[in-house]
C-alpha cells in the first residue's frame, strides 16, 4: 500500500479514486462495497458495487472529540437484510473505509476506522451511524475497587475454561414462548440455577450466531426452563441447537466453590464498605485493633 503514490496522483488534478468499505460483524462475517461501477479486490476481500452503499463526508479534528460519519444503504437480501440488522448481527461491527485509486489498488489510504452504532431503517434504506476510534476516549476506563469480579467467565483474566463439559452444554430447543422462556431436556444433570446469569449461544437455525443473556435456570418438573433477560432478535424454533454456559454472579464464594478459580478472582471481596468508616468504638464491642472483617 503507498500512500505517496496516491498522493502523488491525487496532485495532478485527474484523479481515479473511490471509496471502500469493510464491514467486519462480531460475528466474523465480513463484507465489503464500494462506490465504484466495479468490483474491486485488495487484502484478499472483494468489494461489491452493486449493494447501493454511500457515505457522508467525514467529521474529523485534531482534538479528542468523536469522528463520526453515516453510512446509507439499500436492504439488499444478498448483503445487509433487514432480518440481521434486526438480528442485531451489526451491532458494534467494525468498519473500515479507504479512498483508493480504482486503477492500482495498491494506491490507497485508511480514510476511517470505527465501528457502527445506531441503526435505523425508513422506506427500505438503512442508516448506520458509525464511530470513530475516538469514541473509546468518551467510556470510562480503568479499574473499580468493588467487591464482585470484573472479570467476564472464561475470558483471559478469568482463565476459567467454558469448554471444559462441566460449564457448558448443547441441546436442542423444546418448547419456546415468546422467543423469551425455553423449555429443555438437558442430557445430563446441572445442579438447580447452574445456568443461572449465564450465555445462551445459538448454534444453528435463522438465529444461529446470536448471543442472549440467562436471567433464570429453573427446574419445571422433567423439563429445565430457561428465561432470557430479552428475546431473542431472531427467530428460535423447536430443534434449534443452543449452548448453555453456566452463570457466575461474580462473588467470591461462586469463583471459590463453583469454578475452583478464587485464584483469578479479580474483585475485592474483603474491602470495608461503607458501614466501616462511620464506624466508632463501643463500649460493648472489642476494641482490641483486630480485623474488623472477621
Amino acid at each position: 500500500m503507498t500512500v505517496q503514490t496516491l498522493n502523488t496522483h491525487l496532485q495532478t488534478g485527474a484523479t481515479h479514486v473511490c471509496h471502500c468499505w469493510l464491514i467486519r460483524r462480531p460475528d466474523g462475517v465480513d463484507y465489503g462495497f464500494t462506490d465504484h461501477d466495479l468490483p474491486l479486490n485488495f487484502d484478499g476481500m472483494a468489494f461489491l458495487p452493486d449493494n447501493g452503499l454511500s457515505a457522508k463526508a467525514i467529521s474529523s479534528t485534531t482534538g479528542l472529540s468523536v469522528n463520526n460519519t453515516e453510512a446509507l444503504g439499500m436492504l439488499n437480501a444478498q448483503a445487509i437484510t433487514e432480518a440481521d440488522i434486526d438480528a442485531g448481527r451489526y451491532d458494534k461491527a467494525e468498519v473500515t473505509m479507504w479512498l483508493v485509486r480504482w486503477d492500482n489498488v495498491q494506491d490507497r489510504e485508511i480514510q476511517f476506522r470505527g465501528s457502527i452504532g445506531e441503526i435505523t431503517r425508513e422506506a427500505g434504506v438503512y442508516r448506520a451511524d458509525l464511530r470513530g476510534l475516538t469514541e473509546m476516549l468518551n467510556q470510562d476506563q480503568g479499574r473499580a475497587y468493588l467487591r464482585s469480579c470484573r472479570a467476564l467467565l472464561g475470558d483471559g483474566e478469568c482463565q476459567v475454561n467454558i469448554d471444559d463439559p462441566l460449564f457448558h452444554v448443547d441441546v436442542p430447543v423444546g418448547e419456546i414462548k415468546d422467543q423469551q422462556v425455553i423449555g429443555l431436556e438437558l442430557p445430563r444433570a446441572f445442579t438447580p440455577r447452574w445456568f443461572e446469569a449465564g450465555t445462551l449461544i445459538v448454534q444453528s437455525g435463522d438465529a444461529k450466531g446470536l448471543v442472549v443473556s440467562i436471567k433464570s435456570d429453573e427446574e419445571v418438573g422433567a423439563v429445565r426452563q430457561i428465561t432470557l433477560w430479552q428475546p431473542t432478535r431472531a427467530t428460535l424454533a423447536e430443534g434449534d441447537t443452543l449452548r448453555l454456559i453456566s452463570g457466575c454472579d461474580k462473588r467470591a464464594v461462586t469463583c471459590r466453590e463453583k469454578f475452583d478459580n478464587i485464584l483469578n478472582f479479580q474483585g475485592f471481596p474483603d474491602i470495608p464498605d461503607d458501614d466501616w468508616f462511620i464506624s466508632v468504638p463501643r463500649s460493648d464491642g472489642d476494641s482490641d485493633g483486630g480485623s474488623l472483617t472477621r
